[in-house]
């Protein structure tokens, strides 16, 4: 029997050759007439061409961006950890030094060659699918209920942590506006996004240090995660004020977006989250989010982040506010972040902190007038947030040591700092070299956390 499939299995591929062999030789004989006039190009030329045409075309160009972006990250996030720094910084400085402040300037072939300025739009796009997602994972990690029981003191040095900073930063702006922002922006858009890029703090970050240092459980750390919580879901909701008023182009102009806005939450909080509940109770039983409920989740995430950039505020907004309303039971929130959060933040994030590196020129503060504002820049921030933060504390009544640590962390901007000032330098508010001055104030101002945390721990001890 074994036999006879053997001689069928070989008489088969006799016949398939046999076959083939006679439609093509019977195909070139029509061949000369079709292909009349038409040059023919060595067969090594053409290898050539083909080889060179690959090279440039965008598919491997953007599969070889990948790698490269994947790998700067895990090796720059595991040596940052080493150093006391959460892996995140490590990601950040990676996507700068593939950008032209580092790469570009050693390598210009190279640069040019990985990030051709065809590839630009690509990644952008991916980039603002990874943000939507990470936006997504932290409006799920805020819960609203836990914020109410355990605001207190957190509510004071929240708004504290972000009205003195956003004073001081519109300040700031009153003395930079003239020389340093871009021809046709409004003074009042230039001033307000200003002031709320020195009032943010970066949640993610900041949960990552306060867990790493091992405080998450004691008083200090619960204060300073509700703050920051807090101040979060006020950003976000100021920030998206602010745009409202910069994309209408007067306070009275933005009150039609606004209203359109107040109706989109009220939607989303009233109506989209009851219906949310019925597939959370499911979900929670099965220990599973079914691929129909999932895709129905992630219409929701994509409907509410479309909503909010067709009003006017930013696709990013919306895509937290779907976070923010997913149904408390924390079970079926790990389920979908455990299934979002590794694609998310190891594939698509470093997409953006490339993207940010490519638009960071550090070259660009080339003189000590700018490098005297940037310091500036980064001095005010500190005063700002470490100030205003630590005095609010003081105030609330916490211990001197216990206010300055609060001060400290809450001083952390990282990666939700490079969300917000990549929105105004897309909506053209800030220029590429106040854009690059304000990278550099998240940059240290995130750097300096830990490092802060020590000093306090050892004056107090």
């Amino acid at each position: 029997m074994r036999g006879g499939k053997t001689l069928l299995y070989i008489l088969s591929i006799a016949g398939f050759i046999a076959v083939l062999y006679f439609v093509l030789s019977a195909g070139k004989g029509l061949q000369a007439a079709h292909m009349a006039g038409v040059q023919y190009v060595s067969s090594g030329a053409a290898l050539k061409h083909d080889v060179a045409s690959a090279f440039r075309h965008p598919l491997p160009i953007f599969i070889l961006q990948l790698a490269m972006i994947l790998v700067a990250s895990q090796v720059f996030g595991y040596l940052f950890k080493k150093i006391g720094q959460p892996a995140v910084m490590g990601e950040i400085v990676a996507g700068i030094l593939l950008g032209p402040s580092l790469m570009g300037a050693l390598l210009p072939g190279f640069s040019a060659f990985l990030f051709p300025a065809t590839s630009m739009g690509n990644l952008q796009m991916l980039s603002q699918v990874g943000l939507i997602l990470f936006m997504f994972v932290i409006g799920m990690e805020l819960d609203i209920e836990v914020l109410k029981k355990q605001a207190g003191a957190a509510i004071l040095i929240s708004h504290f942590s972000i009205v003195i900073p956003f004073a001081s930063g519109v300040a700031l702006a009153y003395f930079l506006y003239e020389k340093y922002a871009p021809a046709g922006v409004t003074f009042y858009a230039f001033a307000l996004f200003t002031g709320i890029a020195l009032s943010i703090t970066a949640f993610p970050v900041l949960a990552r240090i306060i867990k790493e240092r091992g405080i998450a459980n004691t008083k200090l750390g619960t204060i300073a995660l509700t703050a920051a919580a807090v101040g979060d879901v006020t950003a976000w909701c100021a920030l998206a004020l602010i745009i409202a008023i910069a994309r209408a182009g007067s306070l009275s102009a933005s009150l039609y977006t606004i209203m359109w806005a107040v109706v989109h939450v009220a939607v989303m909080f009233f109506v989209i989250r009851p219906l949310l509940q019925k597939l959370a109770v499911n979900a929670s039983r099965d220990k599973l989010i079914k691929r129909s409920r999932l895709a129905i989740i992630f219409l929701i995430m994509l409907g509410s982040a479309y909503a909010c950039e067709i009003i006017g505020i930013h696709a990013l907004f919306g895509a937290f506010l779907a976070g923010v309303i997913m149904p408390h039971d924390w079970n079926f929130r790990k389920l979908l972040i455990d299934k979002i959060e590794d694609v998310a933040l190891v594939l698509l994030l470093p997409l953006f902190f490339v993207f940010t590196g490519l638009r960071t020129h550090i070259g660009l503060i080339n003189n000590p007038a700018l490098w005297g504002v940037c310091l500036i820049i980064i001095a005010v921030a500190v005063a700002g947030k470490f100030g205003g933060s630590a005095l609010a504390a003081k105030l609330a009544g916490e211990r001197t040591k216990d206010s300055l640590s609060i001060g400290a962390l809450m001083n952390t901007r990282g990666l939700v700092e490079l969300v917000v000032l990549n929105i105004g330098y897309d909506m053209h508010i800030l220029t590429p070299e106040i854009f690059t001055m304000m990278v550099m104030m998240a940059l240290v101002t995130t750097f300096m956390t830990n490092p802060l945390m020590n000093i306090i721990e050892r004056v107090y001890k």
